[in-house]
């Protein structure tokens, strides 16, 4: 039976608003370090006295070295997440789960479509593609939010423009929206996708992913190079508790990204 190493103490280095209740944190070890996360994994953090959630990477190193979750409050250890300050010490546990297979994307168009907090597991591919000129083909990123107010990472999203095609869409316009109104998947009609050498990597609600992606397939791009980032209940981290079991899968354990062909018979089972 596998042994979960306990988690590592880290220090809130960075702490800084996204939205109303969104908030970032970058951490730096207190002592003994994680090994490196990829894009697309995650960490179990501890709010000591409260819980642990998963909480996947936003950005592979932060100004002072760590590793930079994002986190929106939500319940009692998320609310306690949000609630951290600079010097304040939580638990870290991982890298755990299956990240982006940026490597099958290799000189292939990327396309990073992201509904709400989403964007935070793609944050760090969008960093690695714009790191890495001449890796991949043409990059755009899509994104969808309830209403202006709810973009996280929005200062950034625009400085992304120019070197990447960025189009953004909420369902909610408020006073000075300028931009698109609707569905993130309306945004595609605004693309010259080419599906023969796209590559594309969803992560938001599961019904927004679900109607993405059926949209992409019948644009013509196959299956196995449509990826999902799927969230349930994971607990353990490791596998054994079952909290987290979408069908054959185990998404800490096989995900949480996993190619649309091997995931998208079990979304269509209702409640699965």
């Amino acid at each position: 039976m596998t042994t979960v190493p306990p988690p590592l103490p880290y220090r809130v280095a960075g702490a800084w608003a996204e939205t109303a209740d969104t908030r970032s944190v970058e951490l730096v070890p207190a002592g003994r370090e994680l090994l490196p996360f990829a894009p697309g994994q995650f960490a179990m953090v501890y709010a000591f006295g409260v819980g642990a959630v998963p909480v996947s990477v936003s950005a592979l190193r932060g100004r002072h070295g760590g590793p930079v979750h994002t986190v929106r409050a939500v319940g009692a250890v998320s609310t306690a997440l949000y609630r951290l300050r600079v010097g304040d010490t939580v638990g870290l546990g991982g890298p755990y789960g299956v990240g982006w297979d940026l490597a099958a994307a290799a000189g292939h168009d990327v396309l990073v479509i992201a509904g709400g907090i989403g964007l935070a597991p793609l944050r760090p591919v969008v960093h690695a593609v714009l790191d890495r000129p001449g890796a991949h083909g043409r990059l755009a990123v899509l994104v969808g939010a309830r209403t202006p107010a709810d973009l996280v990472y929005r200062d950034e999203i625009d400085g992304w423009r120019g070197r990447a095609r960025v189009e953004v869409t909420v369902d909610r316009p408020g006073p000075g929206w300028r931009g698109a109104v609707g569905v993130v998947t309306a945004l595609l009609d605004r693309l010259s996708l080419r599906p023969e050498r796209t590559c594309a990597l969803l992560c938001g609600p599961e019904a927004m992913m679900r109607h993405t992606a059926r949209d992409l397939l019948v644009r013509g791009l196959p299956p196995h190079r449509v990826q999902v980032s799927l969230e349930r209940n994971m607990r353990c981290a490791t596998g054994h508790c079952g909290h987290c079991q979408l069908g054959p899968l185990l998404l800490c354990r096989d995900g949480p990204v996993v190619a649309y062909d091997r995931v998208a018979p079990l979304l269509q089972v209702r409640e699965l």
